[in-house]
């Protein structure tokens, strides 16, 4: 079979789905409402998550340490401290904040300046402010860096800072893995929809398959159109959830934008990037491809010319 013939064979096929979905328009909208709902929830989970990131303004990984010295620790030794913590696998940054500077603060932010002018010297100790690498932000791994700073014979305490941040990180982890599990379970769904409305398609045109085998027409070419019937849906799904998630960004967008600014924050919703717009069709497709053929390769190998 030339290239041309497979073409214009495939055309066919596609034109022909096209023209049966639009002789039954009301089942075909109700399927179509029933898989792009399905198709939408895992992609408002994942634009929950990405908003949620953005939102933070990427301080989810803005965890750092005060590694408090000693009181008789000297300033020079702070900087050798310092020094010494730099080649340690997984810091990103280490800043010796000395004790003048960190009293300065103190008297500037605290609103106690008054009550530290009765102070004989300075009780504040030199301390060492790290940021680990955004790789190495793990609660393992920081509690395992925190215990070995915490080790050296010159350090008074250290202080995990940020402990929302690893919170956060967490429920962010958890959203995903939800949103791994909707979409594998309202996957799941989308092909008992497309698969049944295959299947019944196929009992009605069961007359129709026969005589088509009976002159020779293939379980392939038989089953051609239905697959495209399958993409089609899977594709008019994918449009709607698109559609859907739109509509309701477009609806919070307002009220979003002024909570954000109520908070000082110049945060606005976005949507779906590309590559998840990407994901969305492609997911549509795929799972509307594979519906239909699940259900077409079970039910056309029942279906026999009779004698």
């Amino acid at each position: 079979m030339s290239p041309a013939t497979l073409a214009t064979r495939h055309a066919q096929a596609l034109l022909g789905a096209l023209g049966r979905m639009a002789r039954s328009p009301l089942a075909t909208v109700f399927t179509l409402l029933v898989i792009g709902l399905a198709l939408t929830l895992p992609a408002a989970l994942g634009l929950l998550v990405t908003n949620a990131e953005a939102a933070t303004g990427g301080f989810t990984q803005a965890v750092d340490m005060s590694v408090y010295l000693k009181s008789g620790v000297s300033l020079q030794r702070a900087q050798r401290l310092a020094e010494r913590a730099r080649t340690i696998p997984g810091i990103k940054t280490v800043t010796v904040i000395s004790a003048a500077q960190g009293l300065r603060e103190f008297r500037k932010y605290s609103g106690f300046g008054a009550a530290l002018d009765v102070l004989h010297g300075n009780p504040l100790p030199n301390v060492l402010h790290i940021v680990p690498q955004p790789g190495s932000s793990s609660a393992v791994d920081l509690e395992r860096l925190r215990r070995d700073l915490a080790a050296w014979p010159a350090v008074d305490m250290v202080q995990l800072d940020a402990q929302w941040a690893l919170r956060f990180n967490a429920i962010l982890g958890v959203l995903r893995r939800l949103v791994s599990t909707a979409a594998v379970l309202l996957g799941a769904g989308v092909l008992a929809v497309v698969g049944n409305t295959i299947r019944l398609e196929i009992l009605n045109r069961h007359a129709e398959i026969e005589v088509t085998k009976l002159v020779g027409g293939s379980n392939a070419f038989v089953r051609r159109p239905f697959l495209y019937t399958g993409m089609l849906y899977g594709l008019g799904g994918a449009a709607l959830a698109w559609l859907i998630l739109e509509a309701v960004l477009i609806g919070l967008t307002g009220p979003v934008a002024r909570l954000a600014q109520l908070y000082g924050s110049g945060f606005v919703l976005t949507g779906l990037t590309g590559r998840q717009c990407g994901g969305l069709f492609g997911g549509g497709l795929a799972l509307g491809w594979l519906g239909a053929w699940i259900a077409a390769h079970r039910h056309l190998r029942s279906i026999e010319p009779r004698a």
